[in-house]
């Protein structure tokens, strides 16, 4: 009895340290569980606090990071050349052999379809393979974790951003679909060069299409992510093709391939096409780039990083553009004091199929094609005549080769002297300015401009005397658009330059519309133009175009003042073509007329672009040959003409001016 009140005192007090205890417990606990949480807060924090949005849907990574590139293809679709890298256009999966990203994913991300973004089983044994290896030597990136590396995130190697491209690789897992994934990283890795994507790396390397790549040159490019300039083929053939040769045993490993195709591909190793990566592929293009890039701007003004500008240019016509200029240059413009020349080339739907803009794009980048203002000289008046014939005039209408004096403003023929009487068809041949000058005064200035605009010169024509023998300059390219039209019919299409204008993903920005003509001139107006234009060919100043074969040419040649210029432009029933020789700062040449270099050019020139084309006949019938009669009247005449000249020479013969009788 004595103990129970100590007994008492004794449990009170063992149960207020259990108390204490539980109490300082709880809050030790508490406090460790709270510095947990704000540690965690404060890692969270620290590892995502600039954590990018992850993208909602595959189109938002299309545009991402891209340098600003322009690449210019022809015709064809195929690629001329690039300045910055090169963005080919986006190519789904099923346009590629299965083999191609079955290449990637045997030596990248065999589990691809088997993960959610993270391969923990892949990162566990890179973590095994490189503790055992004292050093990094293999990685746990998934093509997911590698997506985010490249498109959304830095490429930094560290923790903060490895937890990073992690919970964002889950994300994009949640977003996109497996297939919008692989394709948006085989249309967007880098794989050296300046190459960017399967499609722009294939023709980089092999100069085909990806669709067109052998397993060997799959197995080439799936190689390269590991170190695409280390093992670029082009500079490091042999350590490409041993690493091509560990992605072909992933592929046999991973049962993507079988053994005798394994065989195959390591017996036929990929090797890259030098011809693909032609360094002066800037310099051969230059004109074509450049004017590539001054359209773009003008269809699409929106600034794209990533142009790609598919145009009318047909490669093999516009290097024997070059060339024939070249050719011709070379052996004959010193001793003539001709150091530049330029062609144009339409199709019958004024699609420009070729031009050389100058002899070498590396010491001059101006294109003389379309940025130059010359005077035609000569090559002009055919739109006066075409003005005459619209006024009422014939091929067979006399007029008299005299001395002209119009305001004070007297022409002379090339030779000198006069014809007396000869036929507007015989003007022209001849090319007489006094016919013309006059002719032009007789329609009006006013009717020969408004003709020109018509016809589709867009340089500004100022309404002076002068213009009739081509005074007023104009561009190569507008003055053979108005050729063009002959040949046609009347009918005018207006020269054009891009087909199609996408970025790199595909979507297309611009896409030429097809036009119908413009009625520029009526039948009966071009068509006894173009006879006329023959006969200045067959008979007149034109002589050396003559293409062999009967091949229908008409055209005409131009020389300005003191030879700065000379030009012939000329058509086919097939193409029209223009050239232009000078000098650019506008020294004269020595006697070089139009019916000199530039004619010889264009011979040379169209020539070759005729090579496998059937003749086609002009619609247009060509000029009536003359008989030994009429070759003989024609001489009497023009010695009437001459004796005409002599009697108005010598007043004091007192026969006056024999027209008066």
């Amino acid at each position: 009895m004595f103990n129970e009140p100590y007994r008492a005192d004794h449990m009170m007090e063992r149960e207020q340290r259990q108390r204490r205890t539980l109490i300082i417990g709880a809050s030790v606990t508490g406090a460790s569980l709270l510095g947990m949480l704000i540690a965690a807060l404060l890692v969270w924090d620290w590892a995502f606090h600039d954590l990018p949005p992850a993208p909602a849907s595959a189109a938002e990574l299309w545009s991402v990071r891209l340098e600003p590139s322009v690449t210019v293809l022809d015709t064809h679709g195929d690629v001329l050349a690039v300045r910055g890298p090169l963005y080919a256009r986006a190519i789904s999966l099923d346009a590629l052999p299965p083999y191609l990203p079955q290449a990637f994913l045997a030596i990248e991300d065999q589990r691809f379809y088997e993960h959610g973004g993270v391969d923990y089983r892949g990162v566990a044994r890179a973590l095994w393979t490189n503790l055992r290896a004292g050093r990094s030597v293999q990685g746990g990136s998934t093509i997911t974790m590698q997506l985010v590396k490249n498109l959304i995130l830095t490429p930094d190697r560290l923790l903060r951003r490895k937890l990073q491209e992690v919970r964002l690789a889950w994300a994009l897992e949640e977003n996109l679909t497996k297939t919008e994934i692989l394709e948006l990283y085989l249309n967007r890795i880098y794989l050296g060069a300046r190459a960017f994507g399967v499609e722009a790396a294939a023709h980089r390397y092999f100069s085909k299409p990806a669709s067109e790549l052998t397993l060997a040159e799959a197995a080439m490019l799936a190689a390269l992510p590991k170190a695409p300039s280390r093992l670029d083929p082009t500079v490091n053939l042999a350590a490409a093709q041993a690493r091509a040769e560990q992605v072909l045993a992933a592929m046999l490993e991973a049962g993507f391939i079988s053994a005798e195709e394994h065989g195959e591909a390591i017996a036929n190793p990929g090797v890259p096409v030098a011809a693909s990566l032609d360094p002066q592929a800037g310099l051969t293009w230059g004109y074509v780039f450049d004017y590539a890039v001054l359209e773009a701007a003008r269809l699409v003004p929106d600034d794209i990083p990533d142009l790609v500008i598919r145009t009318t240019i047909d490669p093999d016509l516009t290097l024997a553009a070059r060339e024939s200029i070249a050719g011709v240059l070379d052996s004959d413009g010193a001793a003539v004091n001709a150091s530049e020349a330029a062609i144009v080339l339409l199709a019958p739907d004024g699609a420009i199929r070729a031009f050389a803009g100058g002899r070498d794009y590396g010491i001059s980048q101006f294109n003389r094609a379309i940025q130059a203002q010359r005077q035609p000289g000569s090559a002009f008046k055919p739109i006066v005549f075409t003005a005459a014939l619209e006024a009422g005039y014939d091929p067979s209408s006399a007029v008299w080769d005299e001395p002209v004096d119009l305001e004070g403003w007297e022409p002379q023929n090339f030779a000198g002297g006069f014809r007396g009487l000869v036929t507007l068809q015989e003007a022209l041949r001849r090319s007489i300015n006094t016919v013309a000058a006059q002719v032009a005064s007789d329609v009006g200035l006013g009717r020969i401009v408004e003709t020109g605009h018509r016809m589709g010169i867009r340089s500004t024509l100022p309404e002076l005397p002068a213009i009739a023998l081509g005074a007023a300059e104009v561009n190569l390219l507008e003055l053979t658009a108005a050729y063009s039209v002959f040949p046609r019919d009347g009918q005018r299409f207006d020269p054009w330059f891009i087909e199609r204008i996408t970025n790199s993903r595909g979507d297309v920005l611009y896409e030429h519309a097809e036009t119908t003509p413009v009625r520029a001139l009526a039948p009966e107006i071009a068509r006894p133009m173009s006879t006329m234009l023959q006969d200045v060919v067959i008979s007149g100043t034109g002589r050396r175009a003559i293409l062999a074969g009967g091949r229908g040419v008409g055209g005409k040649t131009g020389t300005s003042q003191s030879f700065r210029d000379a030009w012939f432009i000329g058509f086919t029933a097939d193409y029209t073509a223009g050239v232009w020789v000078g000098n650019d700062d506008d020294s004269p040449m020595s006697n070089v007329t139009g019916g000199g270099l530039p004619a010889t050019i264009w011979q040379r020139y169209m020539t070759r672009v005729h090579q496998g084309i059937a003749v086609h006949a002009l619609s247009a019938p060509a000029p009536r040959s003359r008989s030994e009669r009429e070759e003989r009247l024609a001489a009497f005449y023009s010695d009437l003409s001459d004796a005409f000249d002599a009697l108005l020479a010598d007043p004091s013969s007192g026969a006056g001016d024999p027209r008066e009788r």
